[in-house]
């Protein structure tokens, strides 16, 4: 997969898919700080099968096929299609506290997009609220003209170091070995990409219960660093 950018949609995505970004992906660990507490992931290795699984068959690939359905409906200005897009991803939620992370982020890029640029707000306003992240990062791609296979790569890239940050805090991990594993997974983010572009509407499924009990398990643990 060859991608070209030019040096100002270059800067854009880096911005957009930024730990620094003030969206609050950094207090979400996706199910993790569950399953460190009870021992289902001890070690880098036991991470590094966690998020390879959730790329090949979790509810991130949702995500990243619903953040281009909206990029599409965006560049085509058809509003109908992106608010369907975005109830349809928020009726797939499993959990309350997946649905609410969704909802928490893409409400705060939303908000942070009008500010950057007053002249996305019609696109924002077209969706309400609630608006997942997902559809919230395919508005800022469209309206920027960012490349879609870009676009898809950046907004996977993010996740998967969100979660590894998680994982450096919780196992914990050293920073090195985060960042081996970040590296390492770069074919198979490029793989997910290649395939998550390809899906039909038919195809829209995952293989998501661990991360779904994780989740519901989480919402009564004791003790908690993260909001999931």
């Amino acid at each position: 997969m060859e991608i070209t950018l030019t040096h100002s949609h270059f800067l854009t995505i880096l911005q957009l898919a930024s730990p620094a970004l003030p969206v609050g992906a950094y207090g979400y660990s996706e199910g993790l700080e569950l399953l460190i507490e009870n021992g289902t992931i001890t070690n880098i290795e036991n991470l590094k099968h966690w998020l390879k699984s959730e790329l090949i068959h979790g509810s991130i690939r949702l995500d990243g096929a619903i953040m281009v359905r909206g990029f599409h409906a965006v560049k085509s200005g058809n509003m109908e299609a992106l608010k369907r897009w975005n109830s349809w991803l928020s009726a797939a939620r499993d959990t309350e506290e997946l649905r609410a992370a969704s909802w928490q982020m893409g409400r705060s890029l939303m908000q942070l997009l009008g500010k950057l640029d007053p002249e996305i707000l019609p696109v924002v306003n077209a969706v309400g609220y609630p608006g997942n992240y997902a559809i919230a990062f395919a508005i800022a791609c469209a309206h920027w003209d960012i490349n879609i296979q870009a676009a898809l790569l950046a907004y996977l890239h993010s996740w998967a170091n969100n979660l590894i940050t998680a994982g450096i805090k919780l196992i914990p991990l050293g920073q090195t070995a985060g960042q081996e594993l970040l590296l390492g997974l770069q074919p198979l983010l490029t793989t997910t990409v290649g395939e998550i572009l390809t899906m039909e509407d038919d195809d829209l499924g995952c293989c998501n219960w661990g991360l779904s009990l994780a989740s519901m398990q989480h919402e009564t643990q004791y003790t908690r660093l993260f909001r999931s």
